[in-house]
Formats: C-alpha cells, sequence, structure tokens
C-alpha cells in the first residue's frame, strides 16, 4: 500500500492532512491483520471487499491545484519581499508561509496551503542551488571579510586587520591594512574599493562582525548596523549577510583572506612603518590581479569589463 512512502510523503502528493493518512494506513493494516489471521472464505472476501471499499477515496469533491505560472510569480515576490525586510532589519516582520498563503488567497488564487508550502520549498532550494553553482553577472556581486595578519612595523610585532573584497565575476581582490575593525575603517576601506573601481556593486556581501551586524535575531537572522545601512543608502547597494551555519555560503572573501596572507606576506612580514607595509599590500595585490590565468582573462581584464556595469558612484561632497 505505502511502496516505501513515508506518512508525510504520501501525504504532501495527496494533499491530504497527515492525521487522515495515518488513520487509512492504520485501519488498512488492522484489516490486512484479521485477513491473514481468517480461515473462512466468506469471510475473506467480506475483509478483501472492506479494505478495497474504504481505501477508494472519494475525490470528487477536491478541488485542482491552480499553480499557475502567476502564482510563483507572487510567491516569489512575497519571497523577495522577505530578503528585503531581512536586509532592512525588520526580520520580526516578514511573512510565514502561512502569511504568503493568506495572501494569495485574499489576491483571489485557489491554491492549498500544502501546494504553497511545496512551492516556497522548490523556490528556496533552487534558489540555493544556482548560489552554490556561483554564476554571477558582470557588476552584480562583491564580498568582504577582514582577516588578521601578524608583521613586524618598526621593529615591533603588531596583529594587524586586512580589509579584503573579492568580486564574484572575476576575482578581483582589493583591500587595506588597518589598526583595527572599528566602523571609521569599515567605512574608510569601503570608500576606497569602490573609487578603486570606479563603482558600486549592485550587491554587496558581509560577514558577520560586530561593525556590520548589531544584533543577531535567531540563527540566521541579523539585525544590520546603522553605519552600514547609511553606507547602503548613500552608494545605492543592496547587501546580504553570510549564513555562519552554512559552510557552502563562506564565500570568495573568506578563501581570499587566506590567499592574500599566505601569497603575499609569506613572502615579507617586516617594515618600517604602516604606510611602507600598506604600499607593499597594493603593489603585491595589483601584480596578482594582472597575472595572466591559463585559458582566462585575467582579474584585472574582467574588472574592465565589468565596469559599465557598475553602478555609479555619488557625487563627491
Amino acid at each position: 500500500m505505502r511502496k516505501g512512502k513515508s506518512q508525510r510523503q504520501i501525504a504532501r502528493e495527496m494533499d491530504l492532512n497527515r492525521r487522515t493518512i495515518a488513520n487509512y494506513i492504520k485501519d488498512y493494516e488492522t484489516k490486512k491483520a484479521r485477513l491473514t489471521g481468517s480461515k473462512g472464505n466468506s469471510n475473506k472476501e467480506e475483509l478483501i471487499a472492506d479494505i478495497v471499499e474504504d481505501l477508494r477515496y472519494d475525490t470528487s469533491s477536491r478541488k485542482k491545484v491552480k499553480l499557475t505560472e502567476e502564482v510563483i510569480d507572487r510567491i516569489k515576490f512575497y519571497l523577495r519581499e522577505n530578503e528585503t525586510k531581512r536586509a532592512e532589519g525588520k526580520a520580526k516582520q516578514q511573512k510565514k508561509k502561512i502569511d504568503i498563503h493568506e495572501a494569495l488567497k485574499e489576491e483571489g488564487f485557489d491554491i492549498g496551503y500544502t501546494t504553497t508550502c511545496n512551492t516556497i520549498r522548490k523556490i528556496n532550494k533552487e534558489a540555493k542551488e544556482a548560489y552554490i553553482r556561483q554564476e554571477y553577472a558582470l557588476g552584480e556581486v562583491c564580498e568582504f571579510d577582514w582577516g588578521e595578519v601578524k608583521l613586524v612595523i618598526n621593529g615591533k610585532k603588531k596583529t594587524l586587520q586586512m580589509s579584503v573584497f573579492t568580486t564574484a565575476k572575476g576575482n578581483y581582490r582589493w583591500g587595506d591594512l588597518y589598526h583595527n575593525q572599528k566602523t571609521e575603517a569599515f567605512l574608510d576601506t569601503n570608500a576606497s574599493f569602490f573609487t578603486e573601481v570606479g563603482g558600486v556593486y549592485k550587491e554587496m556581501v558581509y560577514d558577520n562582525a560586530r561593525v556590520m551586524v548589531a544584533r543577531f535575531v535567531g540563527r540566521s537572522e541579523k539585525e544590520p548596523t546603522e553605519a552600514l545601512l547609511k553606507l547602503s543608502i548613500y552608494y545605492g547597494f543592496r547587501f546580504r549577510f553570510t549564513n555562519s551555519y552554512q559552510a557552502h555560503e563562506k564565500g570568495h572573501a573568506e578563501r581570499s583572506v587566506e590567499y592574500l596572507r599566505r601569497k603575499i606576506f609569506s613572502k615579507q612580514d617586516t617594515f618600517s612603518s604602516l604606510e611602507e607595509a600598506r604600499q607593499y599590500f597594493k603593489k603585491e595585490l595589483k601584480r596578482l590581479n594582472t597575472k595572466p590565468r591559463e585559458n582566462a582573462k585575467s582579474a584585472y581584464e574582467i574588472l574592465q569589463e565589468e565596469r559599465e556595469y557598475l553602478l555609479p558612484l555619488p557625487p563627491s561632497i
């Protein structure tokens, strides 16, 4: 009867309540046990007829699921609306699945709650798979992260903070060195990066540092700091945070921190001043970005192509 399927799966496929399915299965198995232990032929025939009769579900009154492209588009609209609310620090005001279903019903769409949930699950799964494939459009996404680097400055051991930007499309890397990760350093390095590339990426991806995340709302929801909100409004980009519980969302920037630390500062880690270290860092970044890649354009060449797709820089004040 079940063909190896779970009660949950059967209920989902038939758009029935799981308790209803459980009752059908329990009743079927009880009658099957009685049939197995029955000795009289007439009694067996009655039980078989009873089982078959009970399993003929009456579907005449059930409405056909109307999952049209229009309905799917509206569900995607509400999911994008939720993304915007999360980015604006309004996680508690986003729509849950039941709210999306109610909104669809209010708009006049004839769709069941189970179908709505299944569709949302499928859309979210497809979105995750697209993210994992990491296929990006020109000028679309850039990632940022902080990393520590231990250097000797003027004879003294120093632990400096290395800001790292990595473009998702071409792996163009840029960064700077700071004494700390405070708001002033965060704002300065973002402004410097946008000036360096001559525009603004449409989406910026940040990690979970305090200078960017004011507080956590549950396991995956984050409320942005005022500094990040103002920065995004001024430059016109949208932003999102990496999910610290999902390994595949660590992104380019986290790998770039390790890569740059090894490729650049393994060769030289002693400088007479912070400014000398910064200039060395910039020189080595340029070398890596212009380095030819086998059967591919250099990171700098791809950046040149991206520039016409970037958002324009705001006018200088």
